[in-house]
This record gives C-alpha cells, sequence and structure tokens, in this order.
C-alpha cells in the first residue's frame, strides 16, 4: 500500500509536465527532477516517473513525425507557387497564379498532419490529467501508445 506522500509525489510528477506552456523543456526537467530524487525511495514513485517521462519522449517523436510532414508539405507547395523574379524586383509577394487543383492532394496531407498534432496535444492534457487522478488514487497507470524508453 502506498502512502499518502507517495501518491501526492507521483501525481505531481505527472501533473509536472503542465510547465512545457510557462517553461521550455519544462515537461522533461520537472518529472526528471521529481522522479530521481525520490526513485529509489518508492516502487510507486519509481513507476510513475517513469511512465511519465516515457510519454513525454513519445509525444516529442511523434510531434516530430508531423512536422516532418507537415512543414515541407507546405514550404514545398508556397515555394513552387512564388515567383523568384518578385525576389530580384524587391517588389511585394503576391501570389497570383496560385494552383490549388495541382495542390490540393499535397496541401491534404498537410493540414492531416497538423490536425493529428492537435488531436494529439489536446489527448495529452486530458491524458495527463487522468493519470495524475489514477496515481494520487495508488493505481499504476500506463499511458497508451508509450515508447518504453526508461524500464
Amino acid at each position: 500500500m502506498e502512502t499518502t506522500t507517495e501518491r501526492n509525489t507521483a501525481a505531481f510528477t505527472h501533473l509536472s509536465t503542465f510547465s512545457q506552456y510557462l517553461i521550455p523543456f519544462g515537461n522533461y526537467i520537472f518529472p526528471i527532477i521529481i522522479w530521481t530524487s525520490k526513485k529509489d525511495q518508492s516502487e510507486f514513485v519509481d513507476h510513475n516517473g517513469k511512465q511519465a517521462l516515457n510519454f513525454q519522449l513519445s509525444i516529442l517523436i511523434y510531434s516530430l513525425a508531423f512536422a516532418m510532414i507537415a512543414i515541407p508539405v507546405f514550404l514545398i507547395t508556397v515555394l513552387r507557387n512564388i515567383s523568384f523574379n518578385d525576389f530580384v524586383n524587391n517588389s511585394d509577394l503576391v501570389f497570383e497564379n496560385f494552383d490549388y487543383g495541382n495542390s490540393i492532394g499535397i496541401l491534404t496531407v498537410g493540414a492531416l498532419a497538423l490536425f493529428g498534432f492537435a488531436c494529439m496535444k489536446v489527448a495529452e492534457f486530458f491524458l495527463v490529467i487522468y493519470a495524475s487522478i489514477k496515481a494520487s488514487n495508488g493505481e499504476k497507470y500506463s499511458y497508451p501508445l508509450t515508447i518504453p524508453f526508461l524500464k
């Protein structure tokens, strides 16, 4: 049976990933600090710390995959439709002849990648809250679709 302190520490480990909205890389820094300071004292905190870090690292990998799809798609589409004479003549950039017909398929792929990223971030928010509730109740929780970097 986990003590109240262990349950609170485990829940706070999950909730500390929200620091990413205030501090860059806070979703890695604070869980690592909490987990490494308490992992030897409690198997429950160790499990939850690993889960929180594995989930955040998995989200990073998935985000990079979505970015590797969306960014080149939009850059290729835009650069294909820019006249480079506009750069030479120092005139304003105007997309006069943007061809939607030839670009709609690739733009759809890019839009789906952005939509997937947005859905993943919303799911991350709710899954972190759910994991922290499970940890505060003393239950072991494993995030879905998580790559086990730390075992």
